[in-house]
């Protein structure tokens, strides 16, 4: 549900966010609600404006139950740095609001039960937040550090599979709580649409490697210079092979040999890349054009 715009930022409301809401009407605590509401948002907009600092489009703000999702633009992963950054914002807001919650209690401006509530909750988030795992923030930085190492791809679906365990061990965990009492339908609901949320992460895991890919070129144009890692790979390999090595801000040259390891010549990224866009996936890198010398 779209509940209107923030800092020139469409806000949606997930409705089970909203049913969360209810719950805690139902209870009898909707202030506690409230302050979960309000924590959520500053921290996605933490995001936001970490976003914005550093030129990072936004399309909108969604809240969900185990906390909430900024839409950006799809250059942000393909700059590892940059996503360091706006994911690290997010779990820093709450440790601010945590620190401003302890020093409002040393002044007097406390309330006995809220209070302790909205220190618990920022602490919970900033600590959920930071797990190594898709989609969480921590998962962002996990992301960024392999993709340095072993490209978007693989970096994607590590980062997703974590997520997917985290959020196993979560909902088993919650329904647990809830068989024997511990624990409402709150901590159930978190592991089910995380584990939601790190499938659909992982799903685009090769949707963002061919992004990485076409804004090479871009990328080099823009910058001037790239470092160069040299592959050497034989004649019959397909290219489908041959572009799972390749890193972010890296150019890639491949060295050709025969099965005799004979010399057949060098390709570079931009021809494979355009092989790939004009003959797919399985074209041997052979028989691709070799640069001339």
């Amino acid at each position: 549900m779209r509940a209107g715009r923030v800092m020139g930022v469409d806000l949606y409301v997930n409705n089970f966010f909203l049913l969360l809401l209810a719950l805690f009407f139902i209870a009898g605590v909707l202030g506690k609600g409230l302050i979960a509401f309000s924590v959520v948002l500053i921290h996605e907009f933490a995001h936001v404006a970490a976003a914005r600092r550093l030129g990072v489009p936004v399309s909108d703000v969604e809240l969900l139950p185990f906390g909430g999702v900024t839409r950006m633009g799809g250059d942000l992963v393909m700059d590892p740095v940059k996503e360091v950054y706006v994911a690290a914002a997010g779990p820093a807001s709450n440790l601010i609001m945590a620190a401003l919650g302890v020093a409002m209690k040393n002044y007097g401006l406390w309330h006995n039960e809220l209070g302790p509530f909205f220190l618990q909750c920022n602490l919970l988030i900033a600590a959920f937040n930071l797990l190594p795992a898709l989609p969480l923030d921590g998962g962002r930085v996990y992301r960024a550090h392999l993709a340095r190492q072993s490209g978007i791809r693989e970096a994607t679906c590590r980062a997703a599979g974590l997520g997917q365990w985290w959020a196993a061990a979560i909902a088993v965990l919650g329904a647990a709580g809830l068989v024997t009492g511990y624990s409402g339908l709150d901590i159930l609901i978190t592991g089910l649409f995380l584990f939601y949320a790190a499938t659909r992460e992982r799903s685009m895991a090769p949707y963002l490697f061919m992004g990485q890919l076409a804004q090479k070129k871009s990328e080099l144009f823009r910058a001037g210079v790239l470092p160069a890692e040299i592959m050497v790979s034989l004649e019959d390999v397909l290219l489908k092979e041959i572009i799972k090595p390749f890193l972010p801000r890296k150019f890639h040259l491949v060295l050709v040999l025969n099965r005799q390891w004979q010399y057949r010549g060098m390709v570079t990224e931009a021809q494979i890349i355009d092989g790939l866009l004009a003959h797919g996936l399985d074209l041997p890198v052979g028989k691709l054009p070799p640069v001339a010398e």
